[in-house]
């Protein structure tokens, strides 16, 4: 067994919480390691180059949502750009009854859209004047029902759901799944207003970096993680690590396991940024009632098919992609049409789509094989995307078993419990998605801000 590493901290885990946080550390010159479980950084964004295809196997977007990710790629200039998508991209379409209908985005379309009842469009005039919720823990769907109306929980909030967490609107709680929208009634007492009133506080030139722009890195999103992995430095990297942590007088010892080599580590800052399933092998020191909010916390199980074609015979691709309600008892999510809104993503004339089955309300789909997959998709997709012949030159299947964790009831005790765990055992933070959102761009603020606070702490010693 080697000698005793000492370092001010560690970060458990190399995805993009953990190398946001390890940037901004080593531009302040502290010191820290970071352990990781997988043979490459990143976690589960990655790009691969196949047959004149470019694609992801882990999130195919983020959204700008924050200054932090504008601020990111300044950073990085130099080694990676950011490349935001095609204007073509705001156009998202939903299926119902048997076709495709794009998702209003104004007045007059909403009006127009066959995807809203009309009881419903004429209810939303009456959106800015209803009472506002009172229970904190309301569900995403009662909310939409209450303000806006069933179609529009069905054809509108279902799919953006199914989109973004794979999850079920019935299940999540506005507070902590969409706390924004949660802001948005308990502070202006209205979605319309509030939206209205957002719209004309004044901004920041730092404001204006949030530009709610769908974004990707030039080339892919793992020129992203490339970048940050040489801003960082391979040798602050323990790539196919593993640990196990206990706390002593003055902070934590940690056994790290390499394939060469197994010796200790001794910080004063632990920062877990991993999933909530980790944690108990991790952190063996904690009780069961400690871990069981961490063990409650559920995952979305995400099936992804990606689909090149050389040559496009289909429906134009012209939108961001079609989402699909659950009301429509179809066997896929959703699919992207990532070739259309960035660039170089298949030859030119053809197209890479992306297509997203499973999620929380078909947990079967996980357990499918190959053949039982390409056999639904067979079944709708043709029919969906205009192409009776619909033979891609190129199919690969991903799975992820646990892919996005879901913000329902149980998220108030885990997030309790991480305050009371972080007092218990100063220089513990527990980071990740298991709190603070799930988009990247929410990864990379959660990074960032834990970075300045660790930067504030080991500057005061």
């Amino acid at each position: 067994m080697a000698e005793s590493l000492k370092t001010d901290v560690v970060i458990i885990g190399a995805g993009l919480t953990g190398l946001t946080m390890a940037l901004y550390l080593k531009k302040s010159g502290v010191d820290f390691k970071i352990i990781e479980k997988s043979g490459k950084p990143g976690g589960v964004i990655q790009t691969i180059r196949e047959k004149g295809f470019v694609y992801e196997t882990g999130p195919n977007t983020g959204v700008v949502s924050c200054p932090e990710m504008t601020e990111l790629f300044e950073e990085l200039a130099g080694n990676c750009e950011l490349e935001v998508a095609d204007p073509s991209a705001k156009q998202r379409l939903i299926w119902k009854n048997q076709a495709w209908h794009a998702l209003p985005s104004g007045l007059m379309s909403a009006i127009g859209t066959p995807l809203f009842s009309w009881y419903d469009k004429f209810r939303i005039l009456g959106e800015p004047f209803r009472a506002k919720g009172t229970d904190p823990n309301e569900k995403l769907s009662d909310l939409v029902t209450r303000r806006m109306g069933q179609s529009f929980l069905d054809y509108a909030v279902d799919p953006f759901i199914s989109g973004i967490y794979a999850g079920d609107p019935s299940k999540l709680v506005t507070r902590y799944a969409m706390p924004k929208l949660w802001k948005l009634e308990q502070e202006y007492g209205s979605f319309v207003k509030g939206a209205m009133k957002k719209a004309k506080l004044p901004k920041t030139e730092r404001d204006k970096k949030a530009t709610k722009e769908v974004f990707s890195a030039k080339g892919g999103l793992g020129r992203l993680i490339e970048a940050l992995y040489e801003a960082v430095g391979s040798e602050n990297i323990l790539l196919s690590a593993e640990a196990m942590v206990k706390p002593t007088s003055d902070g934590f010892q940690l056994q790290v396991t390499t394939p060469e080599q197994l010796f200790t580590m001794e910080t004063r800052h632990l920062v877990t940024t991993c999933g909530a399933y980790v944690l108990p092998g991790l952190l063996p020191f904690l009780n069961d009632e400690e871990i069981t909010p961490f063990n409650d916390l559920k995952y979305a199980a995400v099936t992804q098919v990606l689909l090149g074609f050389e040559k496009w015979k289909g429906m134009s691709l012209q939108a961001f992609g079609g989402l699909v309600p659950g009301k429509e008892n179809k066997n896929i999510l959703g699919v992207l049409f990532t070739s259309s809104f960035f660039e170089g993503r298949a030859p030119q004339g053809g197209a890479l789509l992306s297509v997203f089955m499973g999620g929380t309300k078909r947990p079967d789909i996980a357990k499918m094989d190959n053949d039982q997959i390409e056999a639904l998709l067979n079944k709708e997709l043709p029919r969906m995307l205009s192409d009776r012949s619909l033979s891609p030159d190129m199919i690969r299947i991903h799975r992820y078993p646990k892919a996005i964790p879901q913000y329902t009831e149980s998220s108030g005790n885990r997030f309790e419990m991480i305050e009371q765990l972080q007092q218990k055992y100063p220089g513990l933070i527990l980071a990740g998605n298991i709190r603070d959102g799930i988009g990247m761009a929410d990864r990379v603020k959660q990074g960032r801000n834990i970075a300045e606070e660790l930067i504030g702490k080991i500057g005061d010693h």
